[in-house]
């Protein structure tokens, strides 16, 4: 690599990594008391996906460990956001489902923070916005390939 091409690097993932601590600083204050952005993660991939998941899908979704993950399943099954059960395929294995009480946490907590989120969009604007989309996805899939 040219030292342009190390600069240019550089600068992207500074902005990178400076844009991510400033939107979850942003999402994280407009969170419902009690929630925090790992628990909103959670539940708004299982009310995505719609269907259960074992803790090490989740683990491998978020690129935790499955210490950290079972972690956070733990308090969103004390919460009520949750259900986990055995599989009863494999008993060694189990389920996680989003309850009615974290589809109705999650739908809260998406309210809460969709405002902030289309301010940026408009501030910056919807046809800038668009164009680092694929750009994003990109660098994602290329940074996903290493784990």
């Amino acid at each position: 690599m040219s030292n342009q091409t190390d600069s240019l690097a550089v600068a992207l993932f500074s902005e990178i990594l400076t844009v991510d601590q400033l939107a979850r600083n942003n999402v994280a204050k407009a969170l419902p008391r009690g929630m925090v952005l790992s628990h909103f993660s959670v539940l708004n991939h299982l009310a995505r996906t719609q269907s259960e998941r074992t803790p090490a899908q989740l683990a491998r979704t978020f690129h935790l460990t499955r210490g950290a993950m079972t972690n956070t399943l733990r308090k969103l099954e004390v919460a009520g956001y949750i259900h986990i059960r055995p599989d009863w395929d494999d008993a060694r294995r189990k389920m996680v489902t989003i309850s009615p009480s974290g589809r109705s946490a999650r739908d809260a907590a998406l309210a809460a923070i969709a405002p902030i989120i289309a301010e940026a969009v408009e501030q910056v604007g919807a046809e800038k916005v668009r164009q680092i989309l694929p750009v994003m996805r990109d660098l994602r899939i290329k940074l996903s390939e290493g784990e």
